[in-house]
């Protein structure tokens, strides 16, 4: 073979890729920097050089890990040493699934009129809110808020699914993108949501997980996270996710745990405790918690939720968690903004399409009128 036409070998690939990894990171932070000394808030950010050159960085990791064939790559190495990132995050933010009906991932997505129209509808109550994924309306809906100077900051998901690395590798690759092309509006990226609790029915491995959030973290400059539920990040074994994090990401669902309308708030207040007990070195943001306004009377959800469901029970619960995030005992997403009827069994009462402070149909319920 000719020297011209060689392949790499997999020793040159892995010293490229840490290469290329750490100066996104160094270069990522000084173009971080100066963007951050020369626009002032609420401006918008448009074709600076950090867009450029940190997303050319990104990209030119991937291709580095394409050109190991789609097959093993050479893992990211640990920040050493690792300096964990800031994130500040409101008291109150909010949990959006912009699917309407007739929607629903990887299918039929909404139009940037619609996203609009969530925009307007969420920003008087929230100026923060998270998604789950980086691919589908994700560019439209970043650059809806920038079009339209939307006060308005998105800790961005990056869906991590079992056994398809694949997927998983692109939805990396598309958070990366997107972080580094709208650095005034995405303030996090989250690697998963539920995949290490053992009820999930997502699970994945932990070592890929934590390749997962290496790459990540290496590709943007923003703080990276993992969501899950308090009954992993309260457990030993969540500790060597954790330390790879900016902070931890918590789900506490009083009405899957058993929990009555009024200890709702105050078991939630218990179960941040113990994960800050177990995690003192990290910030705990509630990630999820909320009051579904109705339950199905059959199957798992009749079985393990013992609160009464309501529009009321809902306001009861969404006014006493503002006042107790309002109060500084933990920043909080409440979980969401709208009904999703796309979720869960097929039967209306069905518990998972049911959870938004507004139904499908964008009309408010009590908690918000």
């Amino acid at each position: 073979m000719h020297p011209r036409h060689a392949v790499p070998s997999p020793l040159a690939l892995c010293c490229a890729f840490e290469i290329v990894s750490r100066a996104i990171h160094k270069i990522s932070s000084l173009k971080t920097l100066e963007l951050r000394t020369r626009i002032q808030p609420g401006y918008r950010v448009i074709g600076t050089r950090h867009n450029f050159e940190g997303t050319t960085l990104a990209l030119l990791l991937v291709a580095l890990c394409a050109g190991c064939g789609g097959r093993e790559v050479s893992p990211v190495p640990r920040e050493d040493p690792f300096a964990v990132r800031d994130f500040a995050p409101p008291a109150n933010a909010v949990c959006y699934g912009p699917h309407r009906d007739g929607q629903r991932p990887g299918d039929a997505s909404p139009s940037a009129a619609e996203l609009r129209e969530d925009l307007e509808l969420m920003s008087p109550h929230w100026n923060m809110l998270r998604v789950y994924g980086a691919g589908g309306f994700a560019r439209t809906m970043l650059e809806v808020i920038r079009e339209d100077g939307l006060d308005m900051k998105v800790v961005l998901g990056a869906w991590i699914a079992p056994e398809d690395d694949a997927a998983n590798r692109r939805e990396i690759d598309d958070a990366i993108r997107l972080a580094n092309d709208y650095p005034d509006v995405v303030v996090a990226v989250c690697v998963g949501n539920e995949t290490q609790v053992h009820w999930s029915a997502h699970r994945s491995p932990l070592e890929g997980l934590i390749e997962h959030v290496r790459r990540a973290r290496a590709g943007v400059t923003v703080p990276v996270t993992v969501a899950d539920d308090f009954n992993f990040w309260n457990k030993p074994e969540s500790r060597a996710l954790a330390r790879e994090l900016d902070f931890v990401l918590m789900h506490a669902h009083p009405m899957w745990n058993g929990i009555q309308l009024d200890e709702g708030v105050a078991w939630l207040g218990i179960r941040v405790a113990e994960v800050r007990a177990l995690h003192p070195d990290r910030l705990v943001v509630v990630g999820e918690t909320g009051w579904a306004t109705s339950v199905h009377d059959q199957g798992e959800q009749a079985e393990l939720i013992k609160g009464t469901p309501g529009e009321a029970e809902q306001k009861l619960f969404h006014d006493e968690l503002r006042a107790w995030a309002d109060a500084g005992h933990a920043a909080v997403f409440v979980f969401e903004a709208f009904d999703e009827n796309w979720k869960g069994g097929d039967h209306p009462n069905e518990v998972e399409k049911h959870w938004g402070l507004y139904r499908a149909d964008r009309s408010p319920k009590a908690a918000l009128e």
